[in-house]
């Protein structure tokens, strides 16, 4: 958790919020991010190499936007994470969170912005969640009527009431996760990194820990960068999505851009009165014919409605639905691409 102690006390009960149009709240500028690594070459010798886990990064998000960042294992996402809350300090490259250099100005920054990561908890391992509340509220110094209404509200929309007298190691992932959400919101953040705030939930815990950040996006206006595995996340609450491999951005927009980029397919599922002969239409193919059904697959870039005006024309039609190409398979092409190489 950001340590915001050294400053004079403060009981604010409005959070300084970066008025729109005012600028992004978070800029990258060709951020690259370099270790050193020794290994193993002889008996009693190492070799020193560098590992560039981010290479040139540039990107920036306005105020109030929720954004997925995601990329395979070792692709730099949680190095990128912890150079823009100040953890680390980039090797080159520009960057402005709030209007503030994170690595300069971290004990500023940490007042305006919420991290959770996934697999670290940032509760106190012994104490009852609402004593580690307590805690936060005195290291971010926050105001009694801000901290009442926020704590209230948290409790709510996460169903936390339960679980404030139990200590934090005896909740399960999911409890400990939504314990950990509300403790990074209860000083009103402007900005929230997201770490693999679903990993290991189950399907209701899941559901409530995204309902919770698109009620709080929605209403606070809160930035989110959440970075995550399970694609349905993404799906769920974003509308913008980078991927990133290899230290480098690779995507940046919307899903359907993704989708086009990954030349990914719409199956159009048709019932037809009776078996019929595999259907040929231009800009089509069949994939599959199971008595009077049929599967057509086309590219997912495409309008569907010549497409089933021409089967309705054609052919003796039941029923039909379409089917919106999966995420992950997009992902999964993109991740398989060749890895780039060096000038």
């Amino acid at each position: 958790m950001p340590e915001p102690a050294g400053e004079a006390p403060t009981d604010q009960d409005a959070r300084p919020d970066v008025l729109p149009g005012t600028g992004p709240i978070i800029e990258l500028d060709g951020v690259e991010k370099v270790f050193d690594v020794r290994r193993k070459a002889g008996p009693l010798r190492r070799e020193r190499h560098q590992v560039r886990a981010v290479d040139g990064i540039s990107f920036t998000v306005p105020a109030g936007e929720m954004v997925g960042y995601i990329g395979p294992n070792g692709a730099g996402k949680s190095t990128t994470i912890k150079m823009l809350t100040g953890i680390l300090s980039p090797s080159g490259g520009r960057i402005r969170i709030c209007g503030l250099d994170p690595t300069r100005e971290r004990t500023r920054l940490a007042r305006r912005i919420g991290v959770v990561f996934g697999q670290r908890t940032t509760l106190w391992w012994d104490l009852p969640l609402r004593d580690s509340y307590q805690l936060v509220r005195r290291m971010y110094r926050i105001g009694d009527a801000r901290y009442a209404r926020n704590l209230a509200r948290c409790v709510e929309l996460l169903d936390l009431a339960p679980l404030l007298d139990v200590p934090v190691r005896q909740l399960s992932l999911g409890q400990r996760m939504r314990g950990d959400i509300a403790a990074a919101l209860l000083h009103d953040p402007e900005v929230l990194y997201l770490d693999e705030p679903t990993i290991g939930l189950d399907v209701i815990s899941k559901a409530k820990v995204r309902e919770f950040l698109r009620t709080v996006n929605e209403e606070q206006g809160t930035t989110v960068l959440l970075t995550t595995h399970d694609l349905t996340d993404i799906e769920t609450l974003c509308s913008r999505v980078m991927v990133i491999d290899h230290g480098r951005l690779m995507y940046d927009g919307g899903l359907g851009g993704l989708h086009a980029i990954g030349e990914s397919e719409r199956v159009l599922v048709v019932d037809f009165a009776a078996e019929l002969p595999p259907v040929e239409l231009e800009g089509t193919r069949c994939v599959r014919v199971e008595g009077p059904r049929q599967w057509l697959a086309f590219p997912a870039s495409a309008s569907a409605a010549p497409l089933v005006s021409a089967v309705a024309a054609r052919y003796p039609l039941v029923d039909l639905s379409i089917r919106e190409p999966a995420i992950e398979e997009v992902i999964a092409r993109m991740y398989a691409a060749p890895a780039p190489t060096e000038a």
